[in-house]
């Protein structure tokens, strides 16, 4: 029987930190003392867990020679500033901001082995939501296809930037629902009914910080650190879940009678039936899967892949991909 551990949750008042807390209680994760910390703004308030009011502390003052587990779900500039003081007070981190590039990024389904290679105490990282989607449906089809490139249009969730987002996408909405001026605030633009051609600010070469962690994360994941990858992020004005599509160009013809096959046996993937292809709000949110249809080869080439991915970027994205990860540290712990 696993041992109970002690476990803090860095930013447990964002969506991402209650989704951690969350999942915790719905997979009966062996949780001994929970310690909840979020910045100045937000310590004091209560989260649910197990039944029990726990009150959220400030990180600041925290000591974490108390956990030998810590979740950071905070901003990059929160892990940057608090998540190597914790591995030296001999706590395991895993953060889910993207902001340590020194930790390895893990998707059980993929590259999960990796973990026991690793000393303890150890930084990992949880991935973009957008990673863990394509990790978990490309990673069974490696040993199937040469893969040469890979081209990803990846259509993110607003809740990707946080509830402020989340609220600015309702408020957009209900004010042009109700014909009232729109004042766009967290956005720079209108978000309802729109798309937005890029998420955050790019650099000399027109890519975004987040596009160029989705490519190195998904070198990683693959074991593939030489593939070349090519991504454009676009927000999208959905509240919850991300969908993906992706390009895959072999050096061979694709079966893809054993593409199917593969994806239909693998964990965590539902693959949609041939006619019929999934979305964010009918099938992904709430799942703890990366939904895939639209399996199809090029137009021209039967060298290319086409695919159509869909999943929750809270629970399976996020919070459960991190839970997932702590459950194969427990057993590298033991």
């Amino acid at each position: 029987m696993t041992q109970p551990i002690d476990i803090a949750i860095v930013g447990a008042t964002g969506s991402v930190g209650e989704t951690l807390v969350q999942i915790l209680e719905e997979l009966d994760f062996p949780v001994g003392t929970l310690h909840l910390l979020a910045s100045m703004e937000s310590a004091g308030s209560s989260v649910m867990f197990a039944g029990r009011k726990l009150r959220v502390r400030e990180v600041d003052s925290f000591d974490f020679a108390q956990v030998r587990l810590a979740f950071f779900a905070a901003g990059p500039a929160v892990s940057r500033s608090f998540a190597e003081k914790a591995r030296q007070a001999g706590c395991s981190v895993i953060d889910l901001s993207g902001g340590l590039d020194q930790a390895l990024a893990l998707v059980p389904e993929a590259n999960g082995e990796q973990l026991a290679q690793q000393p303890l105490p150890v930084l990992l990282a949880s991935p973009s939501a957008a990673a863990v989607a394509l990790a978990v449906a490309l990673a069974p089809l490696k040993g199937l296809l040469d893969i040469e490139r890979v081209q990803v249009m990846a259509c993110l969730a607003v809740s990707s930037q946080g509830r402020e987002a989340v609220s600015e996408l309702a408020r957009q909405t209900a004010e042009l629902l109700n014909a009232r001026p729109l004042e766009p605030r967290f956005f720079d633009r209108q978000m309802a009914f729109n798309l937005l051609g890029r998420v955050g600010g790019a650099d000399e070469q027109g890519h975004t910080a987040l596009e160029r962690r989705l490519v190195g994360e998904l070198r990683v994941l693959l074991g593939m650190p030489a593939l070349k990858v090519s991504v454009s992020c676009v927000q999208v004005p959905v509240f919850f879940g991300d969908s993906v599509s992706v390009a895959l160009q072999s050096r061979r013809a694709v079966d893809l009678a054993a593409v199917n096959a593969a994806l239909e046996a693998a964990e965590s993937v539902e693959l949609v039936e041939p006619d019929d292809y999934p979305t964010p709000v009918g099938d992904a949110v709430g799942q703890d899967v990366v939904y895939v249809g639209r399996v199809r080869h090029g137009i021209d080439e039967d060298e290319q892949l086409n695919l159509w991915l869909t999943t929750d970027n809270l629970r399976k994205g996020a919070a459960l991909n991190a839970v997932q990860v702590a459950r194969l540290l427990i057993k590298h712990m033991a």
